[in-house]
């Protein structure tokens, strides 16, 4: 193995990589900590790590100083049974000189789907002159495990699919700045392609039968991979059926009850726990999320109906059948992926007269966002339910200000409890938080 390790150092030397599009991200590096990114299957967290091994060496950093590895190379398959620690061994036989004498830059792809690798990083951080960088497709690797495991020896940092920001800078679409009529209309035609292709930056550019099917292999590989390998699903079918059923009721309610019984309905003997941890399953791979309803009261958050949303729209249309697609629910999936880009803390809520707001989100700085999704507003009752549901909730929670997300209407309402923005879902996107 060690032979078969310093081989892919060795080609890594030689090989040019693609670093793609520069990402919007605020990842910051600390010393003796990992830096660990996580996202989506194919969301670009290995492009990422290539622009970062890409500023080190136009900063003059020695490419021996760098090695990268992916773990679901088929050659370091037997790696995945334990001993990590040939891979360093495998390094510094191929450079002894620089060991604990110069700044050793450790690139490791996809690190989950190898046991044990936590204590192992956790020794290079300190036992070795390392910086360490990590991805991997599992929410888990942001919170407890790392958090006990590596002792506080990390830093992890979110990775999704293309913004619309990154999209426009894939376009080469000026986005900052006041919009002239020209970089406005721009804009707006740069959305609609957004709107049909998504944010994964691989399917960005190809028609439309290339993204459909590369799609249904990205929702094929979160299933099998992320989901029925890692966990030894033993309802393989049930799983995917269960999927399939999500994606095809985005931005809808759900309960686990209603989920196990549509299972039971397909002929699948499924308990309420299982389908509760294939739902928890499907968010620590970023594939599909739940949203709670906002309550003081964690049980009855709990206990009511959630809603699910999908971590990138297009891939909704791209999987589920045609004659299913709802754009309104589309629109909605679109904004919740905006806001979950910035914020984890996303919620639903109902007025004291049962009216619903799709999404309050907490902003970075602590304050709170209302935001309303509705296609159009153009009918007059559409448009009082929405500014109703609204102004009730900003009174209720005691916020100034509420927005409606739309296709393309804009105005500015004001009711008693403050003002609501209506605004199209490209300036949305634009704005200054997402």
């Amino acid at each position: 193995m060690i032979e078969v390790i310093k081989s892919i150092i060795l080609d890594f030397q030689e090989v040019r990589f693609t670093t793609g599009v520069p990402r919007r991200l605020r990842i910051e590096v600390v010393p003796g900590k990992a830096t660990v990114c996580v996202g989506v299957r194919r969301g670009g967290k290995s492009t990422y790590l290539f622009q970062v091994i890409q500023r080190l060496l136009d900063d003059g950093v020695p490419r021996e100083n760098i090695f990268y590895l992916n773990f679901f190379d088929d050659r370091l398959h037997d790696l995945r049974q334990g001993g990590l620690g040939v891979i360093t061994e495998a390094y510094y036989s191929l450079y002894p000189e620089k060991k604990n004498t110069e700044t050793v830059y450790c690139f490791f792809d996809e690190i989950q789907a190898v046991e044990g690798w936590e204590p192992f990083v956790d020794r290079l951080m300190r036992t070795e002159q390392c910086e360490v960088y990590i991805t991997g497709s599992s929410a888990q690797m942001l919170s407890r495990e790392i958090a006990t495991q590596m002792r506080g020896r990390a830093l992890s940092w979110e990775i999704f699919p293309f913004s619309f920001r990154e999209f426009l800078d894939y376009r080469g679409v000026e986005s900052t700045g006041p919009l002239s009529t020209r970089k406005r209309l721009l804009v707006q035609k740069a959305f609609e392609e957004y709107w049909e292709t998504g944010g994964f930056p691989e399917v960005a550019g190809l028609n439309r039968h290339l993204r459909i099917k590369i799609h249904q292999e990205y929702f094929r590989a979160v299933l099998f991979r992320d989901l029925i390998e890692r966990h030894d699903v033993s309802h393989p079918k049930a799983l995917t059926d269960l999927a399939h059923r999500l994606v095809d009721n985005t931005a809808s309610l759900y309960s686990v009850n209603s989920l196990t019984g549509y299972l039971k309905s397909l002929g699948h003997k499924v308990p309420k726990s299982t389908v509760s941890d294939y739902l928890e399953w499907f968010e620590d791979a970023y594939f599909l999320f739940t949203v709670r309803i906002f309550d003081a009261s964690l049980a009855r958050s709990k206990t009511n109906p959630k809603k699910i949303y999908c971590i990138d729209h297009a891939l909704v249309t791209s999987v589920s059948p045609g004659i299913l697609v709802n754009f309104g629910h589309l629109l909605e999936n679109l904004v919740f992926t905006a806001l979950r880009r910035v914020s984890p803390d996303i919620y639903y809520c109902k007025t004291k007269g049962s009216l619903e707001v799709d999404f309050i989100a907490q902003m970075q700085d602590r304050s709170w966002m209302l935001v309303q999704v509705c296609e159009s507003m153009a009918e007059p009752r559409t448009r009082k339910r929405e500014v109703t549901a609204l102004a009730e909730t900003m009174a209720e929670l005691g916020l100034k200000t509420g927005t409606i997300v739309t296709r393309n209407e804009e105005e500015e309402v004001r009711v008693d409890s403050g003002k609501i923005e209506v605004v199209p879902a490209w300036r949305f996107l634009l704005g200054g938080t997402l």
